[in-house]
């Protein structure tokens, strides 16, 4: 029988066929794929035809077909739909796709025929998206060690195989900790919660198969709770068993695997001819150096400290007028600056969610989307990957532009967190290829028949992940290696950073935030209250992501700690960090760095994009307008249609005319008059 992930898919839009895939489907398909790939391979190399940019670089893109018809739906399924046996398949991929992917970007024989290329670009009539294709080809082969022989290149391809084994495990066992832990609530618990906090807890017992109320690590869960109990014990064992994922000794501890990643990645570097593993990495980013990103860091840092010292001590004044004498703690933060927001701002969460519909902020956003750019977005059915995911046709014009997907609730097999991912990239080598994208979310699912609310971070979330999406859906380029999100890291979070202000703009509101019971708009009266409130507590956000960030950074300059807990220890130290703020991410369960590449020494990328969100915005702004026509119209033809073609300072000079500072974002954030 045909193996279906191999099968021709008749599909809507060519979706895969999740309804017949099976978990049992994947080994076989993926060693029939990479079979495949490896005699595309050989033809490539064993071509005994000159090389051309057609016989060597178009066929390196178009290489590997039936691997991403395998591993697209399978990763996607393991972020989102995690069990065992996704969880076994997913580390027995893991040092076999390393291994692979080194046995193309090492490749000696297929370098050389890259290499020839590059000597003699200047004369191969190359249109500019292909010199550029060809300059970052060439680029990703030296900096993965093609250029390396004997020992130190057989030593980075154990490194890389081993890195993408300890990377898999790091991310499960997270998992699993988060699943693992859960705290019955009684009657007497739920005191002081707003009505959607226990309907929360309630699905989630009920999810669990359990009578009552459960509190979870789910963030859509944790959060309100520690914002809302009055009970202080209760907040202090749900956040420290929170922030202790990944530091639970046993099986699924990953401080281990933080130690080994750290020095692993530092050899890797070495080996490259770089320094340490920071610069490494920064080469290829908008900051260069680590030295650009402490400075900005270092930037931000204080006046972010400096209103968090502030609002600490009125915390703390707050703390002690209700009897509660000592020092300000982490498990307080959150409900005590939860209630001076209230009295400050007068501003109550459990009023507000009501008018944050799930279903009406994905009406906004889309709204905005088809006011910016002409998108027009159509549900259809199709068997998806989950019951709570759902798809829309993306037009303009009457043409297909995509496929969106969205999976907004949490579950158990779910990773946290939000992300956006394609399953299917747009190119336009192999055919006029549309993709197929999807946001991730986990958000907190309703009791059967209510309507799902959010908080207002969760609409920010849901703003920010199609930002990404719509660097996805716009891209309009030939060659998938640079089309879409593929652009430097520090500038990937730039649209979908952007993409939130349109949240904050007062008609997109006006409109869609409307009463789940009454259908009635938010009162204007609270929805000004709320804006004004937009860079509330900013003190805290700011110190507890730039903490992360300068741990991050530090990690990777210089040696590589023996010991990261006690080297984090002396990062926030030297800092000064406020001792009743943490890390937003400490090191046992920071994905984003030790999960995988991604974000290892570039996690302050989402505060670079931010000097650049802050003065994009100011463009619509400097028009009169938020739905510019002409100043959108240059954003997706600089910046979002584009992917990759040029470096990321040229495509924002090219849309703003200049680079902008950090002053837009201190402002942005509240922080540019701290005293």
């Amino acid at each position: 029988m045909t193996n279906p992930l191999l099968a021709d898919w008749n599909t809507p839009f060519g979706l895969p066929p999740f309804a017949d895939i099976s978990d049992d489907d994947f080994a076989p398909g993926f060693d029939a794929a990479l079979d495949e790939a490896r005699a595309e391979l050989a033809t490539i190399t064993d071509n005994a035809d000159a090389p051309t940019f057609e016989n060597t670089i178009d066929a390196l893109e178009l290489m590997g077909e039936a691997m991403h018809k395998v591993l697209a739906p399978f990763y996607m399924l393991a972020g989102v739909d995690s069990n065992p046996a996704r969880e076994a398949l997913q580390r027995g991929f893991s040092p076999k796709l390393a291994a692979w992917g080194s046995e193309v970007s090492m490749n000696p024989k297929l370098f050389a025929r890259v290499e020839t290329l590059w000597n003699k670009r200047d004369d191969l009539n190359l249109t500019a998206e292909q010199l550029r294709v060809l300059e970052l080809t060439r680029r990703g082969f030296v900096r993965a060690g093609a250029q390396l022989e004997g020992a130190d290149f057989d030593r980075l391809k154990e490194v890389k195989e081993r890195l993408a084994v300890i990377g898999t495990q790091f991310t499960q066992n997270l998992l699993a900790d988060e699943r693992g832990w859960s705290m019955p609530l009684s009657e007497e618990d739920l005191e002081g919660l707003p009505d959607f906090v226990v309907a929360t807890a309630r699905a989630a017992a009920d999810a669990a198969g359990e009578d009552g109320y459960l509190l979870t690590l789910s963030r859509s869960l944790i959060v309100p709770f520690l914002q809302f109990s009055p009970r202080r014990d209760l907040r202090e064992v749900a956040y420290e068993a929170w922030v202790a994922r990944g530091a639970n000794g046993g099986d699924t501890d990953n401080r281990a695997i933080a130690a080994e990643t750290l020095k692993l990645r530092e050899e890797r570097a070495k080996l490259l001819g770089y320094k340490d593993f920071a610069s490494y990495k920064l080469e290829t980013e908008m900051a260069k150096t680590p030295d650009a990103v402490r400075d900005l860091l270092t930037q931000v840092w204080h006046p972010a400290k400096a209103q968090a010292d502030l609002d600490a001590q009125k915390l703390t004044e707050m703390m002690h007028a209700d009897g509660i004498n000592g020092d300000l703690e982490a498990w307080d933060w959150r409900y005590y600056s939860e209630k001076r927001r209230a009295a400050e701002h007068d501003l109550d969460e459990a009023a507000i969610k009501p008018y944050l519909q799930l279903d009406r902020m994905i009406e906004a956003a889309f709204d905005c989307a088809t006011r910016l750019f002409g998108l027009q977005f159509a549900p259809f059915t199709a068997d998806l990957h989950h019951p709570d995911a759902r798809a829309w046709d993306v037009t303009r014009d009457g043409k297909h532009i995509a496929v969106f997907i969205g999976d907004y609730f949490a579950r158990g097999g779910k990773r946290s967190g939000a992300w956006c991912s394609a399953m299917q990239s747009q190119q336009k080598l192999r055919a006029d290829i549309r993709p197929h994208v999807i946001n991730v979310c986990n958000f907190a699912k309703p009791a059967k028949g209510s309507p799902a609310l959010l908080s207002y971070d969760d609409a920010r979330t849901l703003f920010h992940e199609f930002g990404h999406a719509l660097h996805q859906m716009l891209s309009d380029v030939t060659y998938e290696s640079i089309s879409g999100t593929s652009v430097a890291r520090d500038f990937v979070e730039l649209p979908s950073q952007l993409y939130e202000h349109w949240l904050e703009v007062p008609e997109v509101l006006q409109k869609f935030a409307t009463h789940a019971e009454t259908g009635e708009p938010m009162p204007a009266d609270m929805l000004k209250r709320m804006l004004d409130a937009g860079t509330y507590d900013q003190g805290f956000s700011t110190v507890e992501y730039v903490a992360s960030a300068m741990v991050d950074l530090e990690f990777h300059s210089g040696d590589a700690p023996a010991d990261p807990m006690a080297r984090q220890s002396e990062i926030l130290d030297a800092m000064g960090m406020p001792p009743a703020i943490r890390m937003r991410h400490a090191t046992p369960h920071f994905a984003h760095v030790f999960a995988g590449d991604g974000y290892s020494s570039a996690y302050y990328s989402y505060m670079w994009s931010e000097v650049m969100d802050a003065d994009a915005f100011e463009a619509f702004e400097d028009a009169g307008d938020a739905f510019d026509g002409a100043t959108a119209q240059k954003l997706e033809t600089h910046i979002l249609s584009v992917g990759g073609l040029r470096e990321a300072d040229e495509l924002y000079t090219e849309f703003r005319g200049r680079l902008p500072g950090v002053e837009a974002l201190l402002k942005g954030r509240g922080l540019d008059n701290v005293a």
